[in-house]
C-alpha cells in the first residue's frame, strides 16, 4: 500500500531533475500525477510514461510558460480537469540568472521573479478552492539553501528562494486550520543532469563545491524526492510552516 494511494498531485518543473524525481516517487507511492514544465514535450511525455509504469495510475502532462501571469491558473485548471482533484501541489519549477549584483537587468529581474516567486504564489492561490473542497491538502515549495545563505552572483535567485521560504511560513499560519499544510524544501548542491554537465567542464569548481559539503559529495535528486514525499504524506502530519534543509550539512558551517 503506497503512502499516497488515492491522492492526486501536480508537480511543476517535472520534465527533468528534481521535479521528475519527485513525480516518479509520488507515482511509485500510488499517486495520480500531473507533470508540468515549459517547452519540453518529449521529456514530459517520457516522464509521464515512467509515472504510469511505476504506479498503474493516471499520469498526465502539460506545457506551461510560467513567466506568463495567466499560466499558473491555467496549469492548475488543466490538472484538475485531468485528475478530478488535487491533494498535493509541488512548486518546483525555477530558473537562474547568475550575475554580479550591478549587472542584473530589469529583464533579468522580471523573468526570475515571475517564474521563481510569482508563479508559485499564483499556483498556490489557484489550488486552494480544490483543497478546501477536499477538506485539506499539501503544498510544497522547492526553495534553496541560497535562500538562507548568500553566495556571489546569486542575489536575484536567492531573493526569490528566500521569498518562498517566507511564503510557506505565512501560508501555514493562515491555512493550518483548514487542513492545508504548507512547507518548503531547501536543497543544497544537487547532481542534476544540468549541474553534472556544467561541472564536468569545470572539474575544479566541482572539487571546490564538494569540499564545502560535510557529506563530501553532491546530493541526488531522489534525496529531494524523499523529502517531498515525507512532506506530502501523512507521516509529516504535525509538520507545518517548516523549511526542510537537504544539503549534506552545508549550512551547518
Amino acid at each position: 500500500m503506497g503512502r499516497l494511494n488515492g491522492r492526486a498531485a501536480l508537480v511543476t518543473g517535472a520534465s527533468r531533475g528534481i521535479g521528475r524525481a519527485i513525480a516518479r516517487r509520488f507515482a511509485a507511492e500510488g499517486a495520480s500525477v500531473f507533470l508540468a514544465a515549459d517547452g519540453t514535450r518529449d521529456e514530459l511525455e517520457e516522464a509521464a510514461g515512467e509515472c504510469r509504469r511505476l504506479s498503474g495510475e493516471e499520469a498526465f502532462s502539460g506545457e506551461f510558460d510560467l513567466a506568463r501571469p495567466e499560466a499558473p491558473e491555467e496549469m492548475v485548471a488543466a490538472a484538475l480537469d485531468r485528475l478530478g482533484r488535487l491533494d498535493i501541489l509541488v512548486n518546483n519549477a525555477g530558473i537562474r540568472s547568475l550575475h554580479f549584483f550591478g549587472e542584473f537587468t530589469r529583464e533579468d529581474f522580471d523573468q526570475v521573479v515571475a517564474v521563481n516567486l510569482r508563479a508559485p504564489f499564483l499556483a498556490a492561490q489557484a489550488v486552494l478552492p480544490a483543497m478546501r473542497a477536499a477538506g485539506g491538502g499539501r503544498i510544497v515549495f522547492i526553495a534553496s539553501q541560497l535562500g538562507m545563505v548568500a553566495a556571489r552572483r546569486t542575489a536575484l535567485y536567492g531573493v526569490t528562494k528566500a521569498g518562498l521560504i517566507h511564503l510557506a511560513r505565512a501560508m501555514a499560519l493562515e491555512l493550518a486550520g483548514e487542513g492545508i499544510r504548507v512547507n518548503a524544501i531547501s536543497p543544497g548542491p544537487i547532481a542534476t543532469a544540468y549541474v553534472i554537465e556544467r561541472l564536468e567542464r569545470e572539474p575544479e569548481e566541482r572539487a571546490q563545491r564538494e569540499s564545502f559539503i560535510p557529506a563530501g559529495h553532491l546530493g541526488d535528486p531522489d534525496e529531494i524526492a524523499s523529502a517531498a514525499l515525507f512532506l506530502a504524506s501523512d507521516e509529516s502530519g504535525f509538520v507545518d510552516g517548516h523549511n526542510l534543509v537537504v544539503d549534506g550539512g552545508y549550512i551547518a558551517h
